[in-house]
Parts: structure tokens; sequence; C-alpha cells
């Protein structure tokens, strides 16, 4: 369970800044209220690990990169359809990048490194795979539903999407490594 913990905090620290924006956004209704939070949180935890002398890997980069961009176009065009367009084009870069084979390692304890990193690679491509599936979904839903609609149907499937790929990763990485550990004992 510790391990699982291990991951979810790194997961979560990597879409902080998503799920703030998500939160303000919902809470005040306020697009650019939130986004300029969200970009605030971004800058900050960048800096953060910087000023601590920790690497900031290219997913990080990436996140921090997209979250500037994108804002700064929300204020500049303040047009709902682009705001509810616009994780398109997030998805579809988020994807590209985790095509990089073995993104995913920095998320792995150090016990599924050693048991299971193939899945961890096949995992890797899975989430490239749902970042592609939901840019498309998000083409549909922008262009077919209400921004209030929009922002309650994306906000479910953001969340609840990532954590049943992650509930069933997690379930398939632990089951396959206890049964990999057992066999490297038994055959020594």
């Amino acid at each position: 369970m510790k391990n699982l913990f291990q991951a979810s905090r790194v997961l979560l620290l990597d879409m902080a800044s998503t799920l703030f924006f998500l939160a303000v956004y919902l809470a005040t209704g306020s697009i650019l209220l939130a986004v300029a939070l969200g970009m605030a949180l971004g800058i900050g935890q960048i800096a953060w690990e910087l000023v601590r002398k920790r690497p900031v890997e290219a997913l990080q980069w990436l996140s921090l990169v997209i979250i500037l961009v994108s804002g700064s176009a929300t204020f500049v065009t303040n047009d709902p359809v682009f705001v509810m367009l616009k994780p398109t084009v997030i998805y579809v870069v988020v994807g590209i990048v985790m095509l990089k084979r073995g993104w995913m390692t920095r998320y792995l304890p150090p016990i599924a490194q050693a048991t299971v990193p193939d899945l961890g690679i096949t995992f890797g491509y899975v989430w490239a795979g749902l970042m592609f599936f939901s840019a498309a979904l998000n083409i549909v839903l922008a262009l077919t539903l209400e921004p209030a609609t929009w922002a309650a149907v994306k906000s479910f499937w953001a969340i609840g999407s990532k954590l049943a790929l992650f509930g069933i990763q997690y379930a398939v990485m632990k089951s396959t490594g206890v049964r990999r550990a057992r066999a490297m004992m038994a055959a020594t």
C-alpha cells in the first residue's frame, strides 16, 4: 500500500495545477482567475524543485509550458469555445510525449522497476492511448455541450478515467510483480 501512495503522490503533484485550475473554476466560475492561479501554481512547483536542486522531468517541463502557453492564450482570446477546445491540443501533446519509451519509470517504486519494468513501458503506451482518446472525446464534447455542462462532464472524465487506469495499472503490476518475485525466489 505504501508504494500505491508513493505513486499516487507523484501523479497528484504532476496534476496539481490542473486540479487546482478545475477547483477554482468550479468554485468561482471565473475562467481568468482559475487560469491565473493554475499558472502560478505550475510556476511555483517547478521553482520549488529547482530551489531544492531536484531534477525536473520532461513531463513536468511540458506541463509548465502547456499551462503557460494555453493560459496566456486564454487571457488573449477569452473565448469559451477556445477554452473548451484547448484541452484537445494539450491531450495530443501529452500523448505524444508519453510515446517516449520508459517515461513512466520515474513513477514506479523500486520493486516495480525490478520486477515489472516491461509493464511500466506497456502502460506508458496505454496512458498515451488514453490521452489520444481523451483528445477526440473533448472535441465531441466541446462542440456539442454548453460550457457549464462541458466542464462537469470533462471534469468527471478527466479525473475518473485517470483514476480508473491508475487502479487497473496498479492491480496488474502488483499481481504480476508478486507472481514474478515468487518465481524468482523459487528459482534461487
